[in-house]
């Protein structure tokens, strides 16, 4: 479940166990894809930070992102 009581279904690598993506049902119809998931170094950056009050006090956040309202 998510924050508000949404249905998340994560769906992972059967051979590493990462994350690949993830469907909600508060997003019906999109699929999330974790970033993590693309080799490419010229990927953009992040521009929105989601959950800052839960980022481990040890990341540091980059400069210019915005905080996710």
């Amino acid at each position: 479940m998510g924050d508000e009581g949404g249905r998340i279904t994560f769906h992972f690598c059967p051979t590493c166990g990462s994350t690949l993506h993830w469907t909600g049902s508060y997003f019906p119809g999109s699929t999330a894809v974790a970033v993590g998931a693309f080799a490419d170094r010229e990927f953009p950056g992040p521009t929105v930070e989601v959950y800052e009050e839960r980022r481990h006090p040890w990341l540091e956040k980059p400069k210019g992102i915005l905080r996710s309202e």
